[in-house]
């Protein structure tokens, strides 16, 4: 039992370490915003276009740094945000399935780009579905009263008592446990994990989605890679379809509906668990996310069938 528990807190403690060198420097950096005031002029500029998605403005502030920093650097802004945004579980929701589709793209296309599909195209791809998708179901949530209510971010952010007070110290306290609760889900999500694969629910999954990676237009031959990248990331999947192109000789249109099922919805498991810690509705940022991506590969294998695939391979 010890050594099983030692190497969970190691594990969980290189995880938390690299996630606080990316959630940190955000946090400083949203502080420093809110004390100059900037924080209130990005709203009032982005206003606008979050009333088109039904969300208040701090989500897009949250949006856009996900965008560019990964989950946690969101986290981290949602974290620094939760004094003053209010949220419905819908909207929640909505604003965590964006997130799941679009974090980190300077990185993650990046290697979406070396396995052999267009930077450009497949950016552009994860935001317009994370707006659509993001609009749908935050105005179906409005519209329908389903989903409706509203979303405390006390436990984000400390106690009422933290929240309530002002200045530096109030801003440390607050930082620091959100930090205490980020290891906390590290730890959670690790043993999680674990216990999926010592269970076989991890395989039986992968197994599941083989046949649903099919039906969506894929090869059969690059289903397997596509798979460990489904589950376990963009990065692991991405490095594997680059391997096995060497091997299998993938055509640039097997690479490129691989890459965009993988560009859409990967980390299936780890990601979707650390969005439902946040309150995210399962249905919403798993179920519903899975099905759209299925669709959306269907129609771009259908439309690549007529060979018009060749400019998607381009950076």
């Amino acid at each position: 039992m010890l050594p099983y528990l030692t190497t969970v807190l190691q594990r969980s403690w290189r995880m938390f370490y690299t996630v606080t060198k990316i959630m940190l420097p955000v946090m400083v950096i949203v502080r420093l915003a809110q004390e100059l005031g900037l924080v209130e002029q990005v709203g009032y500029v982005i206003a606008p276009a979050m009333a088109l998605l039904n969300l208040p403005p701090e989500a897009g502030i949250i949006w856009a740094t996900t965008l560019l920093t990964g989950l946690y650097g969101g986290i981290a802004t949602l974290s620094s945000l939760a004094s003053t945004i209010s949220l419905t579980s819908g909207q929640l929701s909505a604003l965590c399935a964006m997130m799941l589709f679009t974090h980190a793209l300077p990185v993650e296309q990046s290697v979406v780009r070396r396995a052999g599909a267009s930077f450009s195209i497949t950016a552009a791809l994860r935001i317009g579905v994370a707006l659509t998708y993001g609009a749908a179901v935050s105005w179906a949530s409005h519209l329908t009263g389903l989903l409706n209510d509203p979303v405390s971010f006390d436990w984000l952010r400390g106690t009422s008592d933290n929240a309530t007070q002002t200045g530096l110290l109030a801003w440390l306290q607050a930082t620091l446990f959100s930090l205490g609760l980020t290891l906390a889900i590290i730890v959670i999500l690790v043993v999680a994990l674990d216990g999926l694969d010592r269970l076989g629910i991890t395989k039986r999954f992968t197994t599941a989605m083989m046949p649903l990676l099919r039906l969506s237009g894929l090869e059969a031959k690059v289903a397997p890679v596509t798979t460990v990248g489904v589950l376990l990331g963009l990065t692991y999947g991405g490095a594997l379809i680059i391997e096995e192109s060497s091997k299998q000789n993938f055509s640039a249109r097997t690479r490129f509906l691989a890459l965009s099922w993988l560009s859409l919805s990967h980390a299936l498991i780890e990601d979707t668990l650390l969005m439902m810690a946040l309150g995210a509705d399962v249905w919403v940022i798993l179920v519903g996310r899975l099905l759209l991506t299925m669709c959306i590969i269907a129609i771009l294998a259908k439309l690549t069938n007529r060979g018009t695939w060749l400019v998607a391979t381009r950076n």
